[in-house]
Parts: C-alpha cells; sequence; structure tokens
C-alpha cells in the first residue's frame, strides 16, 4: 500500500455547512458626507469568527460579528458576500431572506453593525471535513476585506488554545484537533491510546513542559498519528502545514510507540534532561518524515529507538547537539529531501553550543551508539561530527551504511561499515524506505536485541540494516 493510501484511511472526508447571517443597520440621513476615501478600512471585532462547540447532535449555534465605521462621515459597503458565492450553502440575511450577497449597506459615521452568524452542522456525519471555513468579504470603495468563518464540521475534540492538567488519557474513540497550541502542563501526563489520529491546524503545536510526560500507545495494526488538518489529496506530501511535538526542559520518561509524524515543521524537538538516571525519550517503530526543519532534535538529553525512520527533511534528520547519551539501533534515515535547497547533513552530532556572546559552551556526548543503521541521502556527506576540547565525544558506528566522507579505519568508532552504496530503497518517492532485492543492507547486520522490524517481521541471526526486515516474496 502507498504511503499516500495508509495516511486517507485514517483522514476525514469533506461536509457541507449553513450560515445565515442577519444584519442591523442604520439608514444615512439625507444631509450625511459619504466617505469616498479608497484607503478607507472598516474594523471588526475579530478577524476569524470561530464555532469551537462541540456537538453531539445535529445543532446550531449563532456567533456575532461587529463592523465599525471609526470615520466621521457615513461609508457605503457596496458588497457584501459570501466568499463560496452562489454554491455554498452560506447565507446572509436581511428581514429574513437568506441571500449570499447583499449590496449597498450603509453605517453612519462612528457606527457599526452587527452581522449575525449562524452555523448548522451535523456533526455525526462521517463525511464531515474536521474543519470547515469560507470567509465573508466587504467591499468599500473599491477595496476589498475578509473576515474568516472556521467551525467544526466533526464530532470530535477541539483543543484551542488548551492545557491539559492531570494524568490524562486519549482513547480512539473520537480524533482530537488542535488548533494553536496544546500544552502538558507540569507534572501531568498525557497518554494517546492505539488508532487515535492528533489533526493540528497551521502553526498549531503541542508542548510537554517540566516533569510532564508523554506516553503514545500504538500499535502494529493501529498507529498513533499524528498530522496537518488538510485532508485532501492536495496536502497529503505538503510539509510544514502545522509546528510540531516540544518536549520542554526537563520533561521526562517520554515513550512513543507506533506513531506516524508527518507533514510538521519539525517532527519531535527534545531540550535537556535534568537526570541521566533513564531515558527521557524512548522512541520505537515510529515514522517521522516530510517535514521542513528537524526530524528529531535532541540537546543535550538522554533519547533511545529501534526501528526509527526518519525522512525526507528539510535540515538535518537527526541532530544530537550539545552532547547527552543516545542508542539507536535499526534505524533508517533516508534523505531526499526536494522541496528547497538542503545544506544541513542527515545527521549531525556535537558536543557543544554557542553562548549569547558566541562563545562554545561544551558538554559530554557521553555516548552516541548507532547499531544496524542506514544513513543516507543526495549529499555526498550526510554525517557531521563536530567536537570541541574539554568534553567527551563519544560515538559509534556499529554494522551501519552509510552516506560520508568520513574516514572509518577507527575501529572504536566504526565497526563493520558500508560507505556509500545506494541501499536501493524501495521507492523513496512514495515514502517507501523498505529494502529492495538487491539492496547491500540485507543480512549486513549482527543481532541488536530487537527482535522485529517496524511492519512486524521477525528478524534472523543476520538481520539487515535499518528498521525493515527484507522478506522474500513468492
Amino acid at each position: 500500500m502507498k504511503h499516500s493510501q495508509f495516511i486517507k484511511t485514517y483522514s476525514i472526508i469533506p461536509i457541507l455547512f449553513l450560515l445565515v447571517a442577519g444584519i442591523s443597520f442604520h439608514s444615512c440621513r439625507k444631509d450625511d458626507i459619504l466617505n469616498s476615501d479608497p484607503s478607507f478600512r472598516l474594523v471588526f471585532s475579530t478577524d476569524t469568527v470561530l464555532f469551537d462547540t462541540v456537538f453531539t447532535t445535529v445543532g446550531t449555534i449563532t456567533k456575532r460579528l461587529m463592523v465599525y465605521n471609526q470615520d466621521k462621515n457615513t461609508v457605503n459597503i457596496s458588497r457584501i458576500t459570501l466568499a463560496g458565492g452562489s454554491g455554498s450553502v452560506f447565507r446572509v440575511n436581511i428581514d429574513g431572506s437568506p441571500q449570499t450577497t447583499v449590496y449597498d449597506v450603509e453605517i453612519p459615521g462612528k457606527d457599526s453593525l452587527y452581522i449575525f452568524i449562524r452555523a448548522q452542522i451535523d456533526p455525526n456525519n462521517s463525511n464531515n471535513p474536521l474543519i470547515i471555513k469560507d470567509s465573508v468579504l466587504f467591499e468599500v470603495n473599491g477595496n476589498m476585506q475578509d473576515v474568516d468563518l472556521i467551525a467544526w464540521g466533526q464530532n470530535a475534540f477541539f483543543h484551542v488554545d488548551d492545557t491539559l492538567r492531570g494524568q490524562v488519557v486519549w482513547d480512539k474513540t473520537k480524533p482530537h484537533v488542535i488548533y494553536g497550541h496544546l500544552v502538558v502542563d507540569s507534572a501531568s501526563s498525557l497518554e494517546i491510546m492505539a488508532g487515535n489520529g492528533i489533526y493540528f491546524h497551521q502553526k498549531a503545536y503541542l508542548s510537554v513542559r517540566k516533569e510532564a510526560t508523554l506516553k503514545v500507545s500504538g500499535t502494529l495494526q493501529y498507529p498513533v498519528l499524528f498530522l496537518g488538518d488538510r485532508l485532501d489529496d492536495d496536502y497529503l506530501d505538503v510539509p510544514g502545514q502545522w509546528d510540531g511535538i516540544y518536549l520542554e526542559r526537563g520533561s521526562q520518561n517520554h515513550a512513543i510507540n507506533y506513531a506516524v509524524i508527518r507533514n510538521a515543521t519539525n517532527g519531535i524537538v527534545i531540550d535537556s534532561t535534568l537526570s541521566f538516571s533513564e531515558p527521557a525519550l524512548h522512541i520505537t517503530n515510529t515514522i517521522i518524515e516530510n517535514v521542513t526543519g528537524y526530524g528529531l532534535y535532541a540537546y543535550a538529553t538522554y533519547v533511545t529507538g529501534n526501528n526509527l525512520v526518519i525522512d525526507n527533511c528539510g535540515r538535518s534528520a537527526l541532530a544530537i547537539e550539545k552532547g547527552g547519551f543516545y542508542d539507536f539501533r535499526q534505524m533508517t534515515i533516508g534523505n531526499f529531501w526536494n522541496w528547497s535547497v538542503r545544506s544541513d547533513p542527515s545527521l549531525y552530532i556535537s558536543n557543544y553550543t554557542y553562548s549569547s556572546t558566541g562563545d562554545p559552551v561544551v558538554a559530554d556526548l557521553q555516548q552516541a551508539y548507532f547499531g544496524n543503521c542506514i544513513v543516507y541521502g543526495f549529499l555526498e556527506d550526510e554525517i557531521r561530527l563536530e567536537q570541541e576540547a574539554g568534553a567527551q565525544f563519544n560515538y559509534r558506528f556499529d554494522h551501519a551504511l552509510l552516506k560520508t566522507t568520513v574516514n572509518i579505519s577507527d575501529p572504536v568508532h566504526f565497526a563493520g561499515i558500508l560507505t556509500n552504496e545506494d541501499p536501493l530503497f524501495v521507492n523513496r518517492d512514495d515514502f517507501n524506505f523498505a529494502l529492495d532485492t538487491l539492496s547491500p543492507a540485507i543480512n549486513k547486520g549482527i543481532p541488536m536485541g530487537v527482535a522485529y522490524d517496524l511492519k512486524g517481521i521477525f528478524r534472523d541471526n543476520t538481520p539487515d540494516l535499518g528498521a525493515y526486515e527484507y522478506m522474500v516474496r513468492w
């Protein structure tokens, strides 16, 4: 199954939505002077009318928009129209007569008018999109202004700049839509159960604060999806649709299993840990892909991962900065980003950062272990190792296929390495990073204690490199 088809099976199909607006206004006195300034602008009580009520049955709700004329003279709004036009089910209502367009609405100087916007939604209609959008256009003195209309179209859980407190569990009863930000508060936790879909509006993000925990408990059959809320075909492979997942400094005990994190600005950013006694993040059987920035950015922290695929990132797929402790086994990095020019290597490792004055600040890279891994992409060298004196810099590639010009003759840092050989992924253009029949990565690994691959295929005593075990299909 193509990756885009896999995502479609968890998507939600577009619906209809009804708006009726009533407008009250004052007629203009005969001696009023009409404003004809082409630079004149109306002022609105909001730039977006947001219907954030979660419906449980067929329901309607009415919102009010105020339109202000801050000039001393009367202004004539030559046209108020619904952007969707005659094909839209949105209407403007004047004296009980629903219309899509009204003409020549006058507002006296220093006065205002009300527009009442009514939305009728059947949230139990599975054909509805998650979010329904339109806008009302205002034409004044030859200029156009608009106010956006946004409503929830489905019986989902919607979070608008929400903060979660306590121990919160999300099951797969209904999907969750994030608008703005979702914060897991300090000393709280969020567990997302198998089969759930988490959909982010433009620039929305998930943030987990100090001493808080994120657990993603997906399964092979029912992974947890983190996607943008634009689920139509045109947006299936568009990166940068939402901001990302941010695990803040001092957050702890994160566990992500069987997740797909896709089309974000950054996949996961994890800040420094307060203790190296246990991993701050253990990530397994997960795909992070098609992001405009970093796939996984780790700063002075402790991360372990198995069966991890990070692909097609505008910056590094995996960036490790200012040391820490890391253990990755059976990981595939395939970076064939083509939305812009990429100069960052797919894998970046350093034991320092820079202070506000531009001076290096070092910290021990206690361990960066890569066992049975693949690091490959378009660049001549997809690995950058940057070390500053005064702190440890311990790394090891143990049986791996690497796209690099680094000298791999040092047995302390390299063992069983293939360099600059195309791993022959099945179809990198369709985000399929399993190994094809003639891949040089087949049977080149050693046992790593990861018995099954990302698809649930058992690994024998000569495992393949990367997250996928090749299986002969008769």
